[in-house]
């Protein structure tokens, strides 16, 4: 069975009345809405009574039907004012008077219908069926079904868009972190418990905090994996707060979470398991906390030729795959890089190193294979240009050194493995 309500000039007050009887409701502007009632009978009783307390619920003056299929419903509640309820089979006995316009057909059609003298639903339904196929094709048997009260469909629900957000307005200004952690556990509380009720998660929190006689503050979460646990929420909004507290006292909280669907990861039986996306994620906000935002994730190669050039990216854990055989390879060096380089002062004897001396790596360079030039991004204040070289000193150590061609000075970047 489905309803229909009819309420002139009233849309939301109708939606809102369909919304008390079933989810499924779909609207058909500008104040008409259609909504599935099957089953509601052990609630109600029979339709007669459903449709008395669907009018009661509405509040205004509203049409209001009930019928087997939407389209029945739909052409009774807006034809015939009041109450209408349809019994199975006696769709086209009580759709019969209603003018033939309500059917909403094209212009074309409805012009034809009008020079045939077709006014009503009844004069549709009666004529052969064969000749409407032949005269208006595929329209024409679709609107005489219709007439007929014989259409069947599926509603087209309204989707409400998934907005998980709340705010408070508080009564006093707050200035403390510690009293303004309780208001974002209350907030983060209500938020994640209804992303629960609908099967989700999160990967991004924004909170924007309104300041007294101040512009606004902003703390964002984007968190590498969905996630939904408030106390770790909670936790890494603290260290951002603390890292880069408000400058006013705080007069309102505005909490919104972004919506996306669980992860599910299953490990195998053979891999270590890896820690919980929660503590992982709470560990790396404790670690950019203490070294700064910036310096803690993966670091990332840039798009540049500049020498060991590389930014940091939010840490985002792989989902763990299957141990490969080792691969057999040549063996190579490995240079492990000195941040910052290491000044040192080298003796050049016909254009080659032959001694190095600074604080940590000093020696007689035995073997020297360079020099390599490189330089780039002269259009900037920082541009390099510099002469790399190898180098092996007599106690078999292996280092990297360059020289700035601009300044002369000589740096060590690294030691060979």
């Amino acid at each position: 069975m489905f309803a229909c309500l009819n309420a002139p000039g009233n849309l939301p007050l109708a939606v809102e009345c369909a919304r008390g009887f079933s989810p499924h409701i779909e609207e058909l502007p500008p104040d008409t809405v259609i909504f599935d009632v099957r089953g509601l009978e052990s609630l109600y009783g029979p339709p007669e009574q459903l449709a008395r307390e669907i009018e009661r619920r509405a509040g205004v003056p509203a049409s209001i039907a009930i019928a087997a299929n939407p389209d029945a419903a739909m052409h009774a509640a807006l034809g015939i004012r009041g109450v209408t309820v349809i019994a199975p089979g006696k769709e086209a006995d009580v759709l019969a008077s209603l003018p033939v316009n309500l059917l909403r057909g094209s212009p074309e059609t409805a012009e034809l219908l009008h020079l045939w003298g077709i006014r009503t639903f009844g004069e549709l339904a009666a004529l052969p069926p064969l000749g409407v196929a032949a005269r208006l094709g595929e329209e024409g048997v679709h609107l005489q079904h219709l007439a007929r009260g014989e259409g069947y469909r599926q509603l087209q629900p309204i989707v409400d868009p998934l907005e998980f957000e709340d705010e408070m307005e508080l009564e006093y200004p707050v200035e403390l972190i510690e009293p303004l952690s309780f208001i974002l556990a209350r907030l983060l509380n209500d938020v994640c418990g209804r992303l629960n009720a609908r099967s989700l998660a999160t990967n991004e929190i924004r909170v924007r905090l309104a300041l007294e006689n101040a512009p606004g503050h902003s703390v964002i979460l984007r968190l590498p994996v969905p996630m939904l646990d408030a106390k770790a929420f909670l936790k890494m909004l603290q260290l951002e707060l603390s890292g880069t507290p408000p400058v006013a006292p705080v007069v309102k909280v505005h909490l919104q979470a972004e919506p996306v669907k669980p992860r599910r990861t299953q490990q195998g039986l053979f891999l270590p398991s890896s820690p919980e996306p929660e503590k992982l994620e709470l560990t790396v906000a404790r670690l950019r906390h203490l070294v700064g935002d910036g310096q803690v994730g993966t670091p990332e190669m840039a798009n540049t030729h500049r020498p060991d050039t590389f930014h940091m990216r939010a840490f985002a854990p792989s989902a763990a795959v299957a141990e490969k055989p080792p691969v057999t390879a040549s063996p190579r060096l490995c240079l492990r890089r000195f941040r910052p380089p290491r000044y040192a002062q080298v003796i050049v004897v016909n254009h080659q190193p032959v001694r190095v001396a600074s604080p940590s790596v000093s020696g007689r360079v035995v073997m020297a294979k360079g020099p390599w030039r490189t330089s780039g991004e002269w259009w900037r204040a920082d541009a390099w240009n510099r002469d790399e070289w190898d180098i092996a000193l007599e106690s078999g150590a292996l280092y990297r050194v360059f020289q700035e061609l601009d300044g002369g000075r000589w740096f060590i970047e690294g030691s060979y493995d």
